[in-house]
């Protein structure tokens, strides 16, 4: 058996920084990668798939090239072993960035292979048995493949089997209407294949405020996706070359028959053939590692970092995991998972940015809350860059001035939100940023303009 001061089990976004903190400090480190170092976001994930979603914003905006007073002939074609050509490569380059980082990286051993507990302090690699008195998980998460009648007897694909097509798909069927299934559908549409997405709920993105899911939905069905919302029954099917989805939706055909189907229904933990028990660690009915908010384990010396603690399910959450557990080990912090903003972004064209609230929590919390909302067509920036879908929104405490959430749908939205953001971290009045010069012509400078409309929530 080696001995080492910490042991690390999955290189997604928490665990190499969290290697080179703690080999930094002087820590004897191993980090464990079964398969493919980076995790999700490196190859499955963030980057390769919005390196596809700039390729299918290329192949849009150049089918609009004559609203701009540009001609490009012939018109437009798109080569999908090209667009994942240059998918691979940027994904490839990151991946093996990391690789090279970790395995140069001095005080620290990478081992290959899958690890499974022993002990709450032993683990095994293969043949090679490892301890250490600090042991970090972060194993990530993967697909959900429901067990819809039928699902044996057809192909599917998954977020991961996406990125190895190398041709078109005639129809694309998706089962899925979150953020997952909402970039893929519009991604391909404009790539050139049929849509349609099909949601059990009664609208798409359902976390969200129900203004948002419409506008969402309007903006896909106007590039000619199709949309099927409350199908409460699903059930696939092989009818010769096609696949058929029954759907059993209030209205339209009982049926959806297409090509290919995507499987887009959330993800589930990789957490299943770890041997946890062994250690006494626990899970949820998810699956997910049960963590405090230091993000330890419930075992001394254990702790659960990135998409396998349920979380966040993002690569800034993941990241800020690894933050939150440096701080507290090597800085003398006392950072906690339950001090960060809930943010994040879905990169259809055009992108939301989401920060904090939605008004239907604002509203549930009994607060009194004022409302600001401005629609993209009465923003400059928008408007001439031809891009005028979407709506940015506000929440506010009227009595602390504080501001509760926001969602900016739009142009530039997932990067507008950050402005928003920094001022609710700094837990400043939204007088702050109204009374901020932003430079125009941006989208940020209508931002304190809608802070000036202010109105009661109703």
């Amino acid at each position: 058996m080696t001995s080492y001061d910490a042991i690390i089990i999955g290189t997604g976004q928490a665990g190499p920084p969290l290697a080179g903190r703690l080999a930094a400090a002087g820590m004897k480190v191993a980090i464990v990668e079964r398969k493919r170092f980076g995790g999700t976001c490196v190859n499955t994930g963030c980057i390769p798939t919005k390196a596809m979603v700039a390729s299918a914003y290329v192949a849009h905006m150049a089918r609009r090239a004559a609203e701009y007073g540009v001609g490009i002939g012939a018109g437009v074609t798109v080569n999908l072993k090209e667009v994942m050509a240059r998918k691979d490569s940027i994904s490839g380059r990151s991946r093996e960035g990391v690789e090279k980082w970790l395995r140069g990286m001095s005080n620290c051993t990478v081992y290959t292979g899958h690890a499974r507990f022993e002990s709450p302090r032993i683990v095994t690699v293969g043949a090679e048995r490892l301890s250490a008195e600090r042991i970090f998980l972060n194993t990530g998460a993967r697909a959900i493949v429901p067990q819809f009648p039928g699902i044996e007897d057809v192909p599917y694909l998954t977020n991961s089997s996406m990125m190895k097509l190398d041709s078109l798909p005639r129809h694309l069927i998706i089962v899925g209407g979150g953020y997952i299934g909402l970039e893929f559908g519009q991604m391909f549409r404009r790539f050139g294949s049929e849509v349609t997405i099909i949601e059990m709920g009664d609208r798409l993105i359902r976390h969200e405020d129900e203004d948002v899911s419409r506008a969402v939905q309007e903006i896909l069905e106007r590039e000619g996706i199709g949309i099927r919302v409350n199908a409460k029954c699903i059930r696939l099917a092989r009818q010769s070359a096609d696949i058929v989805a029954g759907v059993d939706c209030a209205g339209g055909p009982p049926e959806a028959r297409g090509s290919h189907l995507l499987l887009a229904m959330g993800r589930r933990p990789n957490t299943d053939d770890l041997d946890l028990e062994n250690a006494g660690i626990a899970t949820d009915s998810r699956g997910y590692i049960a963590v405090n908010d230091r993000l330890e384990a419930g075992v001394p010396g254990i702790w659960a970092l990135g998409d396998c603690n349920g979380k966040g399910g993002f690569t800034h959450t993941s990241y800020n995991d690894f933050e939150i557990v440096a701080a507290n080990l090597l800085d003398g912090g006392a950072r906690k998972v339950s001090d960060r903003i809930p943010a994040y972004a879905l990169y259809i064209d055009p992108p939301l940015g989401r920060a904090g609230w939605t008004d239907a929590e604002a509203r549930r919390s009994g607060k009194k809350v004022l409302l600001g909302r401005r629609p993209m067509t009465r923003v400059g920036r928008a408007v001439e860059k031809g891009e005028t879908q979407g709506f940015m929104k506000i929440a506010i405490d009227a009595e602390t001035k504080q501001i509760l959430g926001a969602a900016i749908l739009g142009t530039g939205g997932d990067e507008v939100i950050h402005s928003i953001l920094d001022v609710m971290y700094a837990k400043a009045p939204y007088t702050v940023m109204e009374r901020a010069m932003h430079i125009h012509p941006t989208v940020s400078e209508l931002v304190p303009t809608m802070l000036g409309e202010l109105t009661p929530m109703d």
